[in-house]
C-alpha cells in the first residue's frame, strides 16, 4: 500500500536542491552513514553521542522517530511532498528504488547528507486545492511525518488508483448534500453566514457589507494573532451552482477592491478555473485566498457549534452535518 510523508526543506530554504537534485534529506547524524540501520532501536546511542546535551526523553524519543520514519518508514513507491518556500506552493513526487544514499561530500547547496532520491512531478500544486484537513495536516512543525489525508492527496492529483481497495470505496457524498443545503439561502443570508464563520475563524469585528455598489466585498474581519501579527480581510462570498466555475476576471474584480496592505478572500459554494487559481496569487498585488464548495464545508464541519442557532436551524442538519 502507497503511503505519505511529508518531509520539509528547512522551510522551503533547501527546497530547490531538494527539486534539481532530484531526493529529499535530513541533517540530524551528519556524521554517520546509516544504510547499516535496520531498526529504530539502533539509531538511539548514535543520537546520543552526537547531541549529549538533550537530556529530555521526550526530545530524544520525537527526534530519534523523525530520523527512523525517514531512514526506515519511507519506502520505494510511496509519495513525498515538500512545500515551496513560498508556501502556497507544495512539490510531490515518488521514492525510487534503493532510495537511500549518504552524500559525504558536498554537491549543492544543501547541506544534509541522509538523503533518498526522488522522482518528483516538474510543477508544483497550490496547497489550496487540498481539502481544510490535509492543509491542517501539513502545519505539523515536524521535518518528516505521516500524511493521514491521503485519499483526498492522490484523489486531487488524478492517483486515485494507488488507494487501496476499502480506501476507494464510494462513501456518503455529504459534501454534495450540505452544499445543496446551502444553496437554498438566498445571498444574504449566504453573506451573513460568511460573515459569522469569519468570527468562528478568529476575525475579529466581522462585518456583513454585501449590498448594491460594494465593490464585490461582502465581508470584512480582522485577524490578530496574539499580538504577534495583524491581517485584514475582505471578502466575497458567492453561491454558484455545484459543477461551475469561476473565471479569472471575477477574482481579479475583487482584487481591485483590495487595500495595498489587506488581503482577499473568495468563497463559493462552486470551484474555480485554474486561471483564477494563478490570478489569486500572482506577484506584486494582494493575496486572495480560494475557498470551494468541498473547502467551505470543512470549515462549517469544524466550526458548527460557533455559528448562531438561527443558521443551524435554517440549514437543519445535525452535528456532523447530517440531513436532520
Amino acid at each position: 500500500m502507497v503511503e505519505l510523508y511529508c518531509v520539509r526543506a528547512e522551510f522551503g530554504t533547501y527546497t530547490e536542491q531538494f527539486i534539481s537534485g532530484g531526493y529529499v534529506s535530513i541533517g540530524w547524524l551528519p556524521n554517520n552513514n546509516l544504510s547499516g540501520i535496520k531498526k529504530r532501536e539502533d539509531l538511539y546511542p548514535l543520537y546520543k553521542q552526537e547531541y549529549p546535551k538533550d537530556k529530555s526523553n521526550v526530545v530524544i524519543g520525537q527526534q530519534v522517530g523523525q530520523i527512523a520514519r525517514f531512514l526506515l518508514d519511507i519506502q520505494p513507491g510511496d509519495y513525498v511532498i515538500t512545500p515551496a518556500k513560498d508556501t502556497e506552493y507544495i512539490y510531490y513526487g515518488v521514492v525510487e528504488q534503493n532510495p537511500y544514499y549518504f552524500a559525504d561530500m558536498m554537491v549543492d547547496a544543501c547541506p544534509y547528507k541522509h538523503r533518498k532520491k526522488v522522482k518528483w512531478t516538474k510543477e508544483p500544486i497550490q496547497r489550496s486545492q487540498f481539502s481544510v484537513p490535509f492543509q491542517n495536516t501539513i502545519r505539523s512543525s515536524l521535518t518528516v511525518f505521516s500524511i493521514s489525508h491521503k485519499k483526498n492527496f492522490f484523489s486531487t492529483i488524478g492517483h486515485s488508483e494507488l488507494l487501496s481497495k476499502s480506501e476507494q470505496k464510494a462513501e456518503y457524498d455529504y459534501y454534495t448534500t450540505v452544499l445543496n443545503r446551502i444553496l437554498e439561502l438566498d445571498a444574504t443570508e449566504f453573506e451573513i453566514l460568511i460573515t459569522h464563520l469569519l468570527t468562528a475563524l478568529g476575525f475579529e469585528g466581522s462585518e456583513h457589507k454585501g449590498k448594491v455598489g460594494d465593490g464585490g466585498v461582502d465581508a470584512i474581519g480582522e485577524l490578530n494573532i496574539s499580538g504577534m501579527a495583524k491581517m485584514k480581510i475582505f471578502v466575497q462570498a458567492k453561491r454558484y451552482k455545484l459543477g461551475a466555475k469561476i473565471k479569472a476576471n471575477t477574482v481579479k474584480e475583487l482584487r481591485q477592491n483590495i487595500p495595498s496592505n489587506g488581503q482577499g478572500a473568495f468563497i463559493t459554494t462552486a470551484d474555480y478555473q485554474d486561471a483564477a487559481k494563478k490570478i489569486a496569487n500572482e506577484q506584486g498585488f494582494p493575496r486572495i485566498g480560494l475557498i470551494n464548495g468541498t473547502q467551505l464545508v470543512d470549515i462549517l464541519v469544524e466550526h458548527w457549534d460557533d455559528i448562531p442557532e438561527e443558521f443551524q436551524k435554517k440549514l437543519n442538519l445535525k452535528i456532523g452535518l447530517v440531513i436532520a
